[in-house]
């Protein structure tokens, strides 16, 4: 089964306390332990026999949203650092938002204001490799909104818990903490 993976290296993050990020480590703790208990339901279930009873089904639909919390918490996590780091103007990354965007800067704003956007969920820079396009995306929950085959480069959490203790409302101000803290190595190799 699945373990959660220890963020603890993310204590001391400038502009996230460490009171926010043990929450938040803790909730997404919760999500893996969630998932292995769904896990084990659906086949025990499975090997029941009962696929056509309500339960099943249940688990089914529960699936992804437990999954997907676990991951993109996972990949919100990793795509922090405590140490700044700027974006390599000669990565495959950023050359890419340059074309589509026209300037890192205009690319930056777009995606700030996709993960200001009123509502919770998530803002999600995907790669469509077969489309050769990156897209900034919200999804909304953790099962609705992601693009079938596209990569996920870059996971902001703009659930209440990612910034309500630090910073309240202000959700603008949560995410001009967050681009400080991108480890643009990690989101760069996504690609």
């Amino acid at each position: 089964m699945y373990t959660a993976k220890n963020y603890e290296h993310l204590l001391g993050l400038t502009g996230l306390s460490d009171n926010l990020l043990k929450n938040h480590f803790t909730l997404y703790q919760g999500y893996v332990t969630n998932f292995n208990k769904l896990f084990d339901a659906i086949v025990k279930l499975d090997e029941e026999g009962k696929h056509a009873n309500p339960e099943f089904a249940e688990l089914k639909r529960r699936f992804g949203w437990e999954f997907n919390g676990m991951r993109l918490h996972e990949l919100y996590f990793e795509n922090l650092t405590v140490e700044h780091k700027e974006p390599d103007a000669e990565s495959k990354l950023y050359k890419k938002i340059v074309e589509q965007y026209g300037s890192f800067e205009s690319w930056e704003k777009y995606f700030k204001a996709t993960g200001a956007m009123r509502g919770i969920g998530w803002a999600v820079v995907y790669y469509d490799k077969l489309g050769d396009k990156i897209f900034g995306v919200w999804v909304n929950e953790h099962d609705v909104g992601h693009l079938t085959g596209a990569t996920p480069l870059l996971v902001l959490d703009v659930f209440e818990h990612a910034y309500l203790a630090d910073y309240g409302l202000k959700r603008a101000d949560y995410i001009e903490a967050f681009f400080k803290a991108i480890d643009w190595q990690v989101v760069e190799g996504r690609i």
